[in-house]
């Protein structure tokens, strides 16, 4: 069984179809990532899988359970790192944590989350004093303290510096590797392609294209650009077959600065929601 499910999903504001017909799987395990422009209809979807947006039309399972019906004991099976938050502004980091750790049936150690997210050094600071990027760990911490079996991430490294991005990246790959299933959404193409098994990408309420980052939307096999320098100067050529024409050009002299690139993540998804738009 899926951990998420979802087929023909549709969901309207007035007017406008924000969500037309989408279909959609994640596996057990998986770290499955979600993109599409502002207003693509993500978010909407995101929201009707955590159980907070009743959907008009299709069928969704998620757990096993129809999120539009959720129980208290569903919703502690699930963790949910919101793009905005600021509750609880006066409470310390450390009683945050501990305060949402016993809403839960089998917490993780408070003081083990605080370290997984970096926020030691700042466990007896009030949350109002964070940074945004302090902030943004203390929200991840919230969301994986009742130690979920599924964990919705919405824009989780907004405001992270480099360094926190990657400490994050390292954690989510920890809890991967302990079996839960993440579903992340994010506009940076990087962080998706560094910790995605699959990707979808979402516009005008539909997925137009889906599978692992290399291959999504034909990168896989796409036209090469190699690039080399000889004896008359810099060279590019592109070709389906970069391997036959590297192993063509060495047999005629020494090469040097031999690059061979496809399409980019960031090249393949503008494209994508540029034919969509």
């Amino acid at each position: 069984m899926n951990t998420i499910e979802v087929r023909g999903l549709r969901k309207t504001y007035g007017q406008h179809e924000a969500v037309r017909g989408l279909d959609l799987h994640v596996a057990p395990g998986e770290v499955f990532a979600l993109l599409g422009p502002n207003g693509a209809g993500k978010s909407t979807t995101v929201e009707i899988l955590e159980g907070h947006r009743r959907r008009d039309d299709g069928r969704v399972s998620v757990l096993g359970e129809d999120p539009g019906r959720a129980t208290r004991a569903w919703r502690a099976r699930i963790g949910v790192v919101l793009q905005n938050t600021h509750d609880a502004g006066e409470l310390t980091v450390a009683e945050s944590v501990r305060h949402f750790a016993r809403l839960y049936p089998n917490p993780r150690d408070p003081a083990e989350v605080v370290e997984l997210v970096g926020l030691t050094g700042k466990s007896r600071s009030r949350a109002d004093s964070l940074s945004g990027g302090q902030r943004r760990r203390l929200d991840v911490a919230l969301g994986i303290v009742g130690r979920p079996e599924l964990l919705f991430l919405d824009e989780p490294t907004t405001g992270f510096d480099p360094e926190a991005r990657r400490r994050f990246w390292s954690l989510i790959r920890t809890l991967a590797a302990e079996g839960t299933t993440i579903l992340l959404t994010t506009h940076y193409l990087d962080e998706a392609e560094e910790l995605a098994d699959r990707v979808a990408v979402i516009a005008n309420g539909e997925v137009v294209a889906e599978g692992t980052p290399a291959s999504l939307g034909g990168r896989a096999t796409a036209e090469a650009t190699v690039r080399w320098v000889d004896e008359r100067g810099p060279q590019l050529r592109r070709t389906p077959n970069p391997t036959a024409l590297v192993a063509e050009l060495g047999a005629h002299g020494e090469l040097t600065e031999l690059t061979v690139t496809r399409p980019s993540l960031e090249d393949t998804y503008l494209d994508l929601i540029g034919a969509r738009a």
